[in-house]
């Protein structure tokens, strides 16, 4: 009877979650997990908030991509390795990243760069390029669309700041 009731309460506590924010299955099993529920109750408390649609990977992928997006300003690669730890299916992510055009994953990156160029210390604009370079791979973006971003950059901008 007292597990029963502390299930009941781990489940109440979880849809309470999940209905504030977003939450995918790994969250909250890892949730569960700390609370020392076994693996069968974990299951049916999953189990159960899928299908009152609590949790929703879809649902959660669209949200983190598009939060990560505008709030972090993190690039593609960022967020996949993000929602790939998360143990979200491939194929899902892929789909939730064909709804947003090329240009609006990579928007943020010029802004970005500009704000780190003012920032960044380098004895000659070569060091304060690559320096600019690793800020933006570790924000997630491609080397394809760093270089592009860098070309388009003003000169006058890049020379004046030094």
């Amino acid at each position: 009877m007292e597990k029963k009731i502390r299930v009941e309460k781990a489940y109440e506590r979880m849809a309470r979650l999940c209905s504030r924010k977003e939450c995918c299955t790994s969250d909250i099993r890892q949730r569960l997990s700390r609370m020392e529920l076994s693996d069968k109750a974990m299951e049916s408390i999953i189990l159960k908030l899928k299908q009152e649609q609590y949790i929703d990977e879809e649902r959660f992928i669209q949200s983190f991509i598009n939060d990560k997006l505008r709030f972090n300003k993190w690039g593609r690669k960022k967020i996949e390795a993000a929602l790939l730890q998360k143990q979200l299916p491939r194929e899902m992510i892929d789909n939730s990243f064909s709804d947003y055009p090329e240009e609006a994953l990579y928007s943020s990156l010029p802004d970005l760069l500009k704000k780190k160029w003012r920032s960044v210390k380098g004895n000659t604009p070569y060091e304060k390029k690559a320096k600019l370079v690793r800020y933006a791979l570790s924000k997630g973006f491609s080397m394809r669309e760093i270089d592009k971003c860098l070309n388009d950059l003003p000169l006058s901008e890049r020379e004046n700041e030094t």
